[in-house]
C-alpha cells in the first residue's frame, strides 16, 4: 500500500501572461475576454479620455504597468500597433494596454497564505516551467482599488507626452517644470522583506506611494532622494538600528520635522521612553492594529499636514 497526499492549498489553472514594461503577471485566461491590436491613435486617446470603446460601450481604460503601480505609461506606445485587452470579471470590464501577450500557460497556482491573501487583486502565486516565478492578478478587483491613482498617473503622463512633442516643434524649447508628487510619500525601514512588502501593500491599497529600505542607512539615501511624509521604522536592524536612525533624522535641519512612527516588537516602557526622548511621535508595538497605522498615517499625509512639513 501507499499514501497519496493531494496538496489542498493549490490548483492548476490556465492563465494568459502578459507583460507590461519590466512586469510579467498572470491573468486567469477565464478571465480575458479579448486580445486586440489597435493603433497607436486608439490608445493614444484611452489614455487621453480613461475610457476604450468596446462592444458599443466605454469601458475603463488603463496601462497594466500603473495599475501595478511599476510605472505610468508604456515607453511603446508610439509603436504602430499596440496591444488591448478586455478584461472581464462579473458584469465589470477593464481595457488593459500592454507591451506583449506572452502567451497561454497550465499553471499550478499556490495560494498566497493569510498575510498576503487580503491584497486586493491578486489571486495566486506560481512558479512558471522557465523556473520564473509569477504573480496572478484579477485586473478588475485591482482597478477597483488603485484605478484611480492609475488614471492620474496616466493623465499626467500622456499631458507631459503632449508638452514635449510641442516643444521639439518649437524653435526654442523650454525646461518643463518637474511635476509634483500625486500622492504622499510613505518610507518605511524593516530589515525583513515581509514586513516591507505587507506594509508597502497596505499603503499602496489605501493609495499612497511607497519607499523602501532594510536598515537605517539605506533610509538615510532614502531620504535624500525624496523627503516623504512619515517615516515608519523598525528599531532592531542591521548596520543602523531605528534609534540611530531617529537621532540621524532629528540632528539633519533639513529632516527636524519628519514625523517617525515606530514598529517594533519591543514593547518595554524604557524603550517606549527612549524613543520618545529621541523625537518619536508614535509608538506602536507589533502586531498592531492596521486601522490605528492608518489613522497615524493619514494624520500626517492630508493636505494641510503635508504643507506643514514642506
Amino acid at each position: 500500500t501507499f499514501k497519496l497526499v493531494l496538496p489542498l492549498t493549490t490548483a492548476v489553472t490556465h492563465v494568459v501572461m502578459l507583460r507590461a514594461g519590466a512586469v510579467s503577471v498572470g491573468v486567469p485566461s477565464s478571465l480575458v475576454e479579448l486580445v486586440q491590436r489597435v493603433s497607436a491613435a486608439d490608445v493614444d486617446a484611452g489614455y487621453q479620455n480613461g475610457s476604450y470603446a468596446f462592444g458599443g460601450e466605454k469601458v475603463p481604460f488603463y496601462w497594466a504597468g500603473a495599475l501595478l503601480q511599476a510605472s505610468a505609461r508604456s515607453e511603446r506606445v508610439a509603436a504602430k500597433h499596440n496591444t488591448v485587452v478586455i478584461v472581464r470579471s462579473a458584469a465589470q470590464r477593464v481595457a488593459l494596454h500592454v507591451d506583449e501577450v506572452l502567451g497561454n500557460q497550465e499553471v499550478v497556482v499556490k495560494n498566497l497564505g493569510p498575510q498576503l491573501s487580503r491584497l486586493p487583486g491578486m489571486a495566486g502565486i506560481s512558479v512558471l516551467a522557465s523556473g520564473a516565478v509569477a504573480l496572478i492578478y484579477n485586473p478588475v478587483a485591482l482597478a477597483a482599488v488603485h484605478g484611480e491613482q492609475a488614471g492620474k498617473l496616466q493623465q499626467v503622463s500622456s499631458s507631459a507626452a503632449g508638452a514635449s512633442a510641442d516643444a521639439q516643434g518649437a524653435h526654442e524649447v523650454p525646461t518643463l517644470p518637474q511635476a509634483a508628487p500625486l500622492v504622499p510619500l510613505v518610507l518605511v525601514v524593516d530589515d525583513s522583506i515581509t514586513v516591507r512588502r505587507v506594509t508597502q501593500r497596505l499603503l499602496q491599497r489605501e493609495g499612497y506611494r511607497v519607499s523602501l529600505a532594510a536598515d537605517g542607512l539605506q533610509a538615510l539615501e532614502r531620504l535624500q532622494q525624496e523627503r516623504p511624509a512619515v517615516v515608519l521604522s523598525d528599531i532592531e536592524m542591521p548596520r543602523m538600528d531605528g534609534f540611530d536612525l531617529a537621532r540621524n533624522i532629528r540632528a539633519d535641519e533639513s529632516l527636524a520635522g519628519l514625523p517617525i512612527i515606530m514598529i517594533t516588537s519591543r514593547i518595554a516602557e524604557k524603550h517606549r521612553d527612549h524613543a520618545r526622548t529621541l523625537g518619536v511621535n508614535h509608538y506602536l508595538g507589533k502586531p498592531y492594529s492596521e486601522e490605528e497605522l492608518m489613522r497615524l498615517v493619514r494624520s500626517y499625509t492630508s493636505e494641510p499636514a503635508v504643507a506643514a512639513l514642506a
